[in-house]
């Protein structure tokens, strides 16, 4: 089997063993070491950033990202170090490296701008980590911001992930930047309703609910003479975390108290009217009448507005 092998039995003999050994054993010894040390201390220095940014009152998105951003520094860091310890010539590697990186750059620059897009949110800070957004289509609470992507949790506990390049570059809605919150529910009452009822109804309604703020105050506003209904602009301010549950409750409440009032809530219609002339005599029969006397023409259907008559 020896012979086999391109080096010879007798040339083998001749390496001294105990001298490579030692030589490359010691510096694999002292670059796994390095190797090992130096990413223990970049995760530890990493990690103590985020808590002395927190005593200093930074923000947790920015504290999370920068850690990230520092762990990933530092695991370059140790590992151009390591492969130093092992005489690798790291000026050589350094620049093998950049020409690496510059075409990875090209190849991968939907990746980077991902990366410039995070450096944007976490320096501009549209939202912070616990907010409720609307972005790139979805809404949920921010979990966290990374290099390339921003975590949301869904109000159905779905999770979504989502690229920062799409985030930066389509409107960013933040449902809890400021303290309050506006509930407005469009509802139409019929014509012949009295409006000034339906408002009192609405107002004592909204007044009822303790999550519903005094100041900015309730109001019901008339919106539009639409076709069908009077639309009327029930508004009010919440708290965030009180929006949805507080609008849901006055849909219904709302309901019972026009029904309470005989207050209609009409929904889309239309009156047609049908005129049947016809008759040897002149007279203007009814639909029965035609039936039973088999004759007469019947008129073309004319449709009217709620209210009005064709002739």
């Amino acid at each position: 089997m020896l012979s086999a092998l391109p080096i010879s039995t007798a040339e083998l003999t001749k390496i001294d063993w105990e001298s490579l050994l030692t030589t490359w054993g010691v510096k694999l010894g002292a670059a796994l070491a390095v190797l090992l040390i130096g990413l223990w201390i970049a995760r530890w220095l990493a990690n103590l950033l985020p808590r002395a940014m927190g005593r200093a009152g930074a923000d947790a998105m920015l504290s999370s990202f920068l850690r990230n951003v520092a762990y990933a520094l530092g695991a370059v860091v140790v590992v151009i170090a390591a492969l130093g310890t092992l005489g690798v010539q790291t000026a050589s590697l350094l620049a093998v490296i950049g020409a690496a990186g510059l075409a990875i750059g090209l190849a991968l620059k939907d990746s980077l701008s991902n990366i410039a897009s995070g450096v944007m949110l976490v320096s501009l800070r549209p939202f912070r980590v616990g907010d409720v957004v609307t972005i790139a289509g979805q809404t949920g609470t921010v979990e966290t911001v990374r290099i390339f992507q921003t975590v949301l949790s869904g109000p159905d506990k779905q999770t979504f992930t989502i690229p920062n390049n799409l985030i930066t570059s389509s409107p960013i809605v933040n449902l809890t930047a400021q303290p309050l919150r506006r509930i407005e529910l469009v509802i139409g009452i019929g014509y012949g309703d009295d409006i000034q009822a339906a408002r009192d109804a609405a107002l004592e309604v909204m007044h009822a609910d303790e999550r519903i703020l005094a100041e900015p105050a309730p109001d019901v506003l008339v919106y539009e003479l639409a076709t069908s209904s009077v639309n009327l602009g029930i508004r009010c301010f919440v708290r965030p975390p009180d929006w949805f549950a507080t609008k849901t409750a006055l849909n219904e409440r709302i309901k019972l108290a026009f029904d309470r009032c005989g207050i209609s809530i009409p929904y889309p219609q239309q009156d047609m009217h049908l005129f049947l002339h016809g008759g040897t005599d002149g007279r203007t029969l009814s639909l029965d009448n035609l039936l039973r006397e088999g004759k007469g023409a019947l008129a073309a259907p004319t449709a009217v507005k709620p209210g009005n008559d064709a002739g």
